[in-house]
């Protein structure tokens, strides 16, 4: 088949859309990214990369090494455990846990801007107007959970939606072999390698929106929990710590609209819990830059919507799913009997 050529307008510089900036050039395509903020940022916490990401990336650079450059810098997950808040074990993931790699937020951003050429990537550079970029073959909206342009493709009634939790994410000197995630009534308490010799970790919360997420507060709901989280919490440098109330999209009636294209979270933002968001955001931008280098942009942006836009629905409603179970209120006695036995089963 004919490799096909063209024109694409980018609107934001996040993982997804420099992701697919990447894959569009090494294809041929002409690509211009927008991107309102002056510099890629210089503190973010860990993103765990899991091997379909990673080979997101490998095709998208087309063998100039991105895949490889994550695989290099980033933090090897060797082992996770789920943990009751005493520190006693509910379930061990084994192998399923491996083959993750956690790199932080700015480097793996900087792997993927030092990938495109100069003049790709235009910093502070807010997106137009859809109606501005009729030169161009395709606009791939990149442009996060508050997308403008899907609020203007789709309306309001398309808006993330609360998940009733609310996370702090931070990170602290030392590191850590492997992952575990601690559950307790009503939250939970993660903690990571990463890369710079560093740990990562995150802790969430159920209850209403628009919270202070004082370190303080933060402290006082996990005074009682297992060493390890306190440990954590006592060596927290609170200049390094976000609290982000958590949102969650609702099911999208399409991925595009005309030559229009919504990838990341600008198209499926999902709770944090499956550790997906990134991940999908690049495997999004990989697909669409393969779909568009072999079919015509109409049905390039169709094949699109049907491959992922029911792929990652399911993911949405699995993480869903996965933050009720972790931060349940009630029956957490059942709850850590039922998911320790799954785990010893393989499920």
């Amino acid at each position: 088949m004919t490799t096909r050529h063209g024109k694409a307008a980018i609107l934001g510089g996040g993982i997804g859309g420099l992701t697919t900036a990447n894959a569009l050039v090494r294809r041929g395509w002409h690509v211009d990214v927008f991107e309102r903020a002056h510099t890629l940022p210089g503190t973010g916490t860990a993103l765990g990369m899991w091997p379909d990401a990673i080979d997101a990336l490998t095709v998208a650079g087309r063998g100039c090494g991105l895949g490889g450059r994550v695989e290099k810098l980033g933090a090897r997950q060797e082992d996770a455990t789920l943990l009751r808040r005493d520190g006693k074990v509910i379930g061990c993931l084994g192998d399923r846990a491996r083959g993750v790699v956690l790199l932080s937020r700015p480097a793996l951003l900087g792997i993927l801007a030092d990938g495109l050429p100069s003049g790709v990537l235009q910093f502070g550079s807010p997106a137009p107007d859809l109606p501005d970029l009729a030169a161009y073959d395709v606009v791939v909206a990149a442009d996060g959970i508050n997308s403008a342009v899907r609020d203007r493709l789709f309306g309001p009634s398309h808006r993330p939606v609360y998940t009733g939790c609310s996370a702090w994410r931070g990170w602290v000197d030392g590191t850590v072999a492997s992952m575990s995630e601690t559950w307790g009534p009503g939250a939970l308490f993660g903690i990571t390698p990463r890369d710079g010799g560093l740990t990562n970790w995150f802790a969430a919360v159920r209850g209403p929106a628009g919270g202070t997420g004082s370190i303080d507060e933060l402290r006082a709901r996990y005074r009682d929990w297992h060493p390890a989280v306190r440990d954590v919490l006592d060596r927290i440098d609170p200049e390094t710590v976000l609290y982000h109330d958590l949102y969650e999209s609702p099911p999208l009636p399409a991925f595009v609209k005309g030559n229009v294209a919504l990838i990341g979270d600008a198209a499926h933002a999902m709770s944090p819990n499956l550790g997906r968001g990134a991940c999908e955001a690049m495997v999004d931008g990989a697909t669409l830059a393969d779909l568009l280098a072999r079919h015509p942009v109409h049905e390039a942006l169709q094949r699109y919507d049907q491959t992922r836009r029911r792929r990652t629905r399911r993911l949405v409603r699995a993480s869903h799913a996965l933050s009720r179970i972790a931060t349940a209120s009630r029956f957490t006695g059942l709850r850590d009997a039922l998911v320790g036995a799954a785990t010893r089963l393989g499920g």
